[in-house]
């Protein structure tokens, strides 16, 4: 195969998104989530993996938490995968890892990027729905799980474990 039919080849395969986030808690159990200001629903910090770069979904993960709220934590272990589907546009792959236990000298070091956030809070397990919209609320939860009972990483489609 020369080079040029394989990079033929490659721009002709099906293209797939990736994001990263890293899910952080207090020592109370309660998520830190961020508001974006380019669309509804709250976040994890996290973002797009830039893969044409050669970035992983872990470095995207810590980039993302250093980029959006200050704080350069290397990611701990892989809590969940979530297959996205959308309309309009390809479906994302979502990574989720987990950011461990904060304490408040860590929070008071948050500082938000302006050009995208706008607010940041801690939200108790039982409310995560309410501001965590689509296929990203039952993604945390699931991650949660993971974390509670030291399984494996939840593999999800669209926010729902696979079977």
């Amino acid at each position: 195969m020369t080079t040029d039919t394989y990079a033929a080849y490659v721009a002709a395969l099906p293209r797939v998104l990736s994001g990263a986030a890293t899910l952080f808690r207090d020592a109370g159990g309660r998520v830190l989530l961020v508001e974006p200001n380019y669309r509804a629903g709250w976040g994890l910090p996290g973002g797009t993996i830039e893969s044409d770069a050669g970035e992983t979904p872990r470095e995207a993960a810590r980039r993302e938490t250093l980029e959006e709220i200050g704080l350069d934590i290397e990611p701990g272990r892989l809590l969940a995968v979530d297959w996205v589907r959308g309309p309009g546009r390809p479906p994302i792959v979502a990574y989720v890892y987990d950011g461990g236990v904060l304490d408040d000298e860590r929070f008071s070091a948050i500082r938000l990027q302006e050009e995208e956030l706008v607010a940041w809070k801690l939200v108790p397990r039982e409310e995560l729905t309410r501001y965590l919209l689509g296929s990203l609320g039952p993604r945390v939860l699931a991650a949660l799980d993971v974390l509670t009972a030291g399984t494996a990483p939840a593999e999800l489609v669209d926010g729902s474990p696979v079977s």
